[in-house]
């Protein structure tokens, strides 16, 4: 039994937050209905790679999910999805605000059908707040350049940089099963559905943290530090002898520790005023750095492990993704799962990372084919087999596409 079991997700969101969202909602058991355009989610075209037909981007983020095709242009396709919503526990949705009002699929229109539906949206600028930016499309990485973060990665005196993942996409999709799954304990203590309203410039907001609080105290707007810290020292990437390394000192008692193990001549600096406390280290960082960079810059790698394992420091190397991918803690934690797709044979993924001792998550069916579950999912509506032919030929709805590459 997993925890979510009891709940049909009508899923009609694509690309990657919504997606995001839903597949872990599937992997703690939800049934999720992935309803897509006669074309299918946009990212069954991204590529290459594909991979027996399949996109891989689209592969790694749709598992544990039944696919119907359903083209809402026309009135019965907006029908068939309404009638799916009136028996969800929650629509999950990242179009752009006021889209689906032309199709009678908005939250006040559905909620009256079924009071007790978590409708959640996904959208750059939110459903409320001003109107000229409510309308607007968003896209991670306008979104990341948008909310700050990107004017703090980078070089001091490089250009601004987007994070290496899509950030802002993956944020606002954990954010997005955050409200749904407040929004279902809600439920069940006063039975009423709601309506969940994630905005990807809302997320990267909160994710200012500590800089906004910066800012907040000095009246100053942080700037970019590369990988230094801009409160703690020495918390960083350095460059040892044979690649680079971080480090992160994050404390006075570790840094004491660090010193007596390294010796000299970091040894004399552990209690000297300029750097005995973390604000001295802040304060005078170019001086600390003056003497720990060419320092760190003798020794190898495997060697400054070594030295903060003794010291109980914590570091690590810099590992490129498969390196990551490939790491033995990563396998320990089963956090690379494997499913067998029809056309893609033997499929890894990425695991579970949300442990839970009594219900854990599962990766248990390959992400769907286009249209795979459209003839299924249609009988549950009640809809005779003599109907569903009709609605596959005149293609309001379409089963059991082989593969999606376009």
């Amino acid at each position: 039994m997993l925890p979510l079991d009891d709940i049909l997700v009508l899923d009609l969101s694509r690309v990657l937050s919504g997606p995001y969202c839903s597949m872990y909602l599937g992997d703690f058991g939800a049934r999720v209905v992935k309803v897509e355009p006669p074309n299918g989610d946009d990212t069954r075209g991204f590529g290459p790679p594909f991979v027996g037909g399949e996109s891989t981007y689209f592969m790694s983020v749709n598992r544990n999910k039944e696919s119907i095709v359903v083209d809402l242009k026309t009135e019965r396709g907006k029908k068939l999805v309404g009638d799916l919503a009136a028996r969800a526990d929650v629509l999950l949705e990242n179009f752009r605000p006021g889209t689906l009002e032309k199709f009678d699929l908005n939250y006040e229109t559905l909620a009256k059908k079924n009071p007790l539906l978590i409708y959640a949206s996904i959208s750059g600028f939110g459903h409320h707040g001003l109107a000229e930016w409510v309308q607007r499309p968003g896209y991670d990485v306008v979104i990341q350049g948008m909310g700050g973060a990107a004017s703090l990665t980078g070089e001091p005196d490089g250009p601004p940089l987007k994070f290496g993942v899509s950030v802002a996409d993956l944020v606002s999709g954990l954010y997005a099963l955050s409200g749904i799954l407040v929004a279902l304990h809600a439920r069940a203590r006063n039975g009423r559905g709601q309506h969940v309203d994630v905005s990807m410039l809302d997320g990267q907001i909160s994710l200012l943290t500590y800089h906004a609080g910066m800012y907040f105290a000095t009246g100053r707007s942080p700037s970019r530090l590369g990988n230094r810290h801009p409160s703690i020292v020495p918390y960083e990437t350095f460059l040892a002898a044979d690649g680079y390394v971080n480090i992160a000192v994050g404390n006075d008692s570790l840094w004491r520790a660090f010193c007596a193990e390294v010796g000299a001549p970091l040894s004399a600096l552990a209690n000297d005023d300029h750097f005995a406390s973390n604000r001295g280290r802040v304060e005078h960082r170019l001086e600390l750095a003056a003497t720990l960079d060419p320092l760190i810059a003798k020794r190898s790698v495997a060697e400054w492990l070594q030295i903060c394992e003794r010291a109980k420091v914590p570091a690590g190397p810099i590992l490129n993704v498969a390196e990551a991918l490939s790491h033995p803690q990563i396998a320990a934690r089963q956090m690379i799962a494997s499913v067998a797709h029809p056309t893609a044979g033997e499929l890894r993924v990425t695991g579970v990372p949300i442990r839970l001792s009594e219900t854990p998550g599962k990766v248990r069916t390959p992400p769907p084919r286009l249209g795979e579950h459209s003839r299924h999912i249609l009988r549950e509506l009640g809809v005779s087999d003599a109907e569903c032919d009709e609605l596959l030929k005149s293609g309001v709805v379409a089963s059991g596409a082989p593969g999606s590459r376009r």
